[in-house]
């Protein structure tokens, strides 16, 4: 496999790329001088193993239903086997259209309007969203900070349930914090979710973003695989590889009755898994594509350095350790400004496009997410345009 160029600038406006063309809207930042760091999708083409399989598609030219889907099965139980020392069966994986998606299909299996939803805040927005758009009751349970990282605060989460709390949503690796969570958390997790009886969905998309020197990604169907009653997993390539207009994402789930109620919430919303969308997951999930990820976290990684050496030098500006993900979480606090006064800085002088850290709920006002997965001269260009954004606290 020829080295992926990351370096290279690709430009996306005009593509319908939300990243790009929805930044004026979003943020009034103009896609001609701007820098897109918001919306979690990179600037970088997948492995040549993806475009080879939709170049076959396409040459083939037909496009009816799809079948004989056991290629895109087998691509997923090697990938956790191989990547994840997980073993996963083939019928233990159910497609959903994205992991908001598959959020939303585990809410309407296992809850119902009026129940509590679980989430450690701050956590990715989207959770919220399909939370409250599902009429159900989102209940925050807010992480603690302790040397500059985030931790789940048990001793004070065990005293803020209601008791109508019946889902947990668990972001593992956490976003926006970057958090790998470790197997004793993980296991404490397990525990939790036993002692309140609440079914556990654990997001794993990021699972295969961490950093090298990070700790090690557990699945925690592998940490607690006493709680397999309880438990839906939910993994993608698409953050991995960069295909996430494919829409297309898995819900593991090991016991048999937990399974037959969320693929009865995928029948009951007419969900079913797209050709393309397989053909490229199944592509994606090969050594050609291990290779890929691997040159891939390695060029994240100079980038993460880069960004944190830069924004660090910054008075009042923190990242905080990045051990997982693309998502750069800066805390501006330190810099006494109001979230709009330094957001306008952000956005007006420095001319970047980056998530407010209010939509990622309780606790996360003071901070802006960067999205770092974007060549190395953007993200030298962005540090130089924050430095000068915030020159007169130099």
């Amino acid at each position: 496999m020829p080295d992926p160029d990351f370096d290279q600038i690709i430009d996306r406006r005009g593509t319908r790329c939300s990243k790009w063309d929805d930044m004026q809207s979003a943020y009034g930042v103009d896609p001609d001088n701007g820098l897109a760091m918001w919306v979690a999708d990179m600037d970088f083409r997948p492995p040549q193993s993806v475009q080879r399989a939709v170049e076959a598609a396409v040459a083939h030219g037909v496009y009816g239903y799809p079948g004989a889907n056991r290629p895109y099965l087998d691509a997923i139980c090697w990938w956790m086997e191989n990547r994840h020392g997980w073993q996963v069966q083939p019928d233990w994986v159910l497609t959903c259209s994205g992991l908001v998606n598959g959020v939303a299909m585990a809410l309407n299996a296992f809850t119902a309007p009026g129940d509590g939803v679980i989430v450690m805040s701050p956590v990715y927005h989207a959770f919220g969203r399909v939370i409250r758009a599902g009429r159900r009751d989102l209940v925050e349970l807010p992480l603690a900070q302790r040397e500059g990282i985030y931790h789940m605060d048990w001793d004070s989460w065990e005293g803020m349930l209601k008791g109508q709390e019946r889902l947990l949503i668990l972001c593992s690796p956490h976003n926006p914090g970057g958090r790998v969570w470790t197997f004793e958390e993980l296991s404490q997790v397990a525990d939790f979710c036993r002692r309140h009886d609440l079914i556990l969905i654990s997001d794993d998309i990021h699972c295969d973003l961490v950093m090298p020197d990070s700790p090690r990604h557990r699945m925690i169907a592998t940490v607690a695989p006493d709680i397999a009653d309880r438990l839906v997993t939910l993994t993608a390539a698409t953050k991995t590889f960069n295909i996430a207009g494919a829409h297309i994402g898995n819900a593991i789930i090991a016991d048999p009755d937990l399974r037959a109620r969320f693929k009865a919430a995928l029948m009951a919303a007419g969900i079913s898994p797209a050709m393309l969308g397989m053909d490229m997951v199944a592509a994606a999930y090969s050594p050609e594509g291990a290779a890929w990820v691997d040159a891939l976290v390695d060029y994240l990684d100079g980038n993460r350095r880069i960004f944190d050496d830069g924004v660090n030098a910054i008075p009042g500006l923190r990242s905080m350790p990045l051990q997982a993900t693309y998502l750069s979480w800066v805390d501006f606090s330190g810099t006494g400004m109001t979230p709009a006064e330094f957001t306008a800085r952000v956005e007006g002088t420095a001319q970047i496009a980056a998530n407010h850290g209010a939509t990622f709920g309780t606790g996360g006002d003071r901070f802006v997410r960067f999205n770092l997965a974007t060549p190395r001269a953007r993200v030298i260009e962005a540090v130089r345009r924050l430095q000068k954004a915030f020159a007169d606290l130099q």
